[in-house]
Order: C-alpha cells, then structure tokens, then sequence
C-alpha cells in the first residue's frame, strides 16, 4: 500500500494530537481540583479598573464587592509606568494616554505599598502619587486629566528618574 505525503503527514499527526489532548484534559482536570491560578503581573480578565478614588490610606478605594487583585511586583508595574515614556497629548490619544499614565501610577503606587521592603522604601514615589491624588482630588475624568496633564507626565518623570537611581528594586 503507498501512502500520499499529505496522508503519511495525517497519520503521524493524529497520534500526536490524541497525545496533546489527553496532555491537556488532564493538566485541567487536575487544574479544576486545585485553586484557580492567578497571574501576579496582571489582573483577572474580568476584572475592572479601580475608580481611582482616595481610600484612607491614599490608595484607590475598592467597591467592597470585588475583591481586589494582588498587586503586581515592582518591576512589573514600573516596566508598565515606562511603556507610558512616549506618550504625548495629541488629540487622537490624549484621553487614552492620561488615562493610562494615571493607572500605571495607581498599580505603581499599590506594588511600592506591598512590597516586601515596605513602602519606607520608596517615600518619595509614594509621596509624589499621593500629592498627584490629591491635585486631581479624586476625579478622573478626561476634562480633568487634562487640566492637570503637566502634573500627570511630571509625576511619571519624576518617579522614572528615581528608580533609575535605583535599579535593584526594578530589575
């Protein structure tokens, strides 16, 4: 019996799909037993942003309904703060870039407080986030943003400037 290339190609992939399906209902399975995994460099899928409103201790306020992610390590919300070094205010993406250049703060803000070392470590980030908060005085809006965009890339700046001076914390 001669088989074509494309069938001898089918042969020798079926066993190797049956393989990988067996491989992968069984790392379910056994994934269903144990505790749903997390990723701690981001949130949950469903997940939704913070509203970026002061808590006591300055951080954003939870809803007290949603339990809040862990929050991310250092390195990684520094790493997402410096994908935010090339934003600018045009009027296609202004909205877009403030926005995220003030989440990138709030997650920087939550991973300095968590961190390890303890937020003693990082005063001076932590204070220039919180004088940031309470310059926007809890409203996030676009009109808001904006207005106090000097402040915004002036905190980014700041705070990249200082781990800069302090590598170990982000590398």
């Amino acid at each position: 019996m001669r088989i074509s290339r494309r069938g001898m190609t089918a042969l020798l992939a079926a066993p190797l799909a049956a393989t990988l399906l067996i491989s992968c209902s069984s790392a379910e399975e056994q994934a269903g037993n144990a505790a749903p995994a997390t990723s701690s460099s981001s949130p949950p899928a469903t997940a939704t942003p913070d509203a970026g409103g002061p808590a006591d201790d300055g951080g954003p306020a939870g809803d007290g309904g949603t339990p809040t992610p862990p929050p991310v390590r250092v390195r990684d919300a520094f790493a997402g703060l410096q994908a935010t070094l090339s934003y600018t205010c045009t009027p296609s993406d202004c909205a877009f870039n403030l926005g995220r250049i003030h989440d990138e703060l709030d997650r920087l803000d939550r991973a300095m407080k968590a961190d390890p070392k303890g937020p003693g470590h990082f005063p001076e980030p932590i204070a220039w986030i919180k004088d940031l908060r309470t310059t926007l005085n809890g409203d996030r809006s676009t009109e808001n943003l904006k207005k106090h965009r000097t402040e915004l890339f002036g905190t980014r700046d700041r705070i990249n400037t200082w781990m800069q001076d302090h590598p170990d914390d982000y590398r």
